[in-house]
């Protein structure tokens, strides 16, 4: 059985800021981290005291079903930014920037940077790439604009990687990715997920920079952990990747309910008397009165 108790309400924790990020580092305090896109679970993890949920672009796999995150727009990633922003209030709120959004130019990534604090009710922004997204990263950060790295594996260049492979396996990229995290570091980034990178690099790297690392996939060696919801739950079956530890099966689960609700309403156990709403004996009598 648990021991572990569950923070009361949301509204008992201060704010989680990048500023609590960087002190949680210099602490040694692991970070946490989830994936939401929706009110409810947004609610449930800010109560659970999770520091941090993003907005992933993986919605674009695990909730609209495309076969990959580059289909996913501003006004989809938007549209779940809001949800989760009206459900978590203590959690650092941090939107996922979608492919083509900060590509084109730094001014095209600044202005889509602020539709994510405006429209979306973010705290910060993520997106993808080293040295070649500093220019947009330094944008970002100087019109005040909190932005997350991440380098490693990258979904949204998933074409350019021949696919979703773990990344800085060899001496000359490994030494890439740490350049790379220097890079954004300078640029301004306030912390850098690292994906499918080895554990060692990505304790070095951690060590070697001052900013927060937070890991998927990446070791114990990071400063914090991410993983993407519906992999944590079991919700998403399509598959899962190896670095997950899945905490529960609510797709089984899930099916289980959906099956018997239709085998109950096809053999008309539901809905029962416990479910129905009845009239007085005296109003069904005049009611046959008023139809005769």
């Amino acid at each position: 059985m648990s021991t572990v108790t569950p923070v009361s309400t949301s509204t008992s924790r201060k704010k989680v800021t990048t500023l609590t990020f960087r002190q949680k580092k210099e602490r040694g305090e692991p970070i946490t981290m989830l994936t939401a896109y929706d009110y409810p679970t947004a609610m449930a993890m800010d109560r659970a005291g999770i520091d941090s949920i993003l907005v992933g672009d993986s919605l674009a796999m695990v909730v609209l079903g495309y076969e990959n995150t580059l289909p996913v727009t501003m006004e989809e990633m938007l549209h779940h930014a809001r949800a989760v922003a009206r459900g978590a209030k203590s959690a650092l709120l941090v939107g996922d920037m979608p492919f083509m959004s900060y590509q084109v130019s730094a001014e095209e990534a600044l202005r889509n940077a602020g539709r994510f604090l405006q429209q979306g009710g973010m705290d910060a922004v993520k997106l993808e790439g080293g040295r070649e997204r500093a220019d947009a990263v330094r944008a970002i950060v100087g019109a005040g604009i909190p932005v997350m790295g991440h380098i490693g594996l990258t979904p949204q260049s998933v074409h350019q990687l021949g696919g979703f492979r773990a990344q800085g396996k060899t001496a000359s990229a490994a030494k890439r990715l740490l350049e790379d995290a220097k890079i954004l570091e300078g640029a301004g980034a306030f912390s850098l997920v690292l994906e499918s990178v080895p554990a060692r690099l990505a304790e070095v790297i951690s060590k070697q920079i001052s900013i927060p690392t937070i890991g998927i996939g990446a070791g114990v060696g990071c400063d914090g952990q991410v993983l993407v919801t519906h992999d944590l739950l079991g919700l998403f079956d399509r598959f899962t990747p190896k670095f997950v530890k899945q905490y529960a099966n609510f797709h089984a689960e899930m099916n289980k309910a959906f099956t018997e609700y239709v085998d109950d309403v096809e053999t008309k156990r539901f809905p029962a008397v416990e479910h129905t709403v009845e009239m007085r004996d005296e109003e069904w009598n005049a009611f046959q009165e008023e139809i005769k």
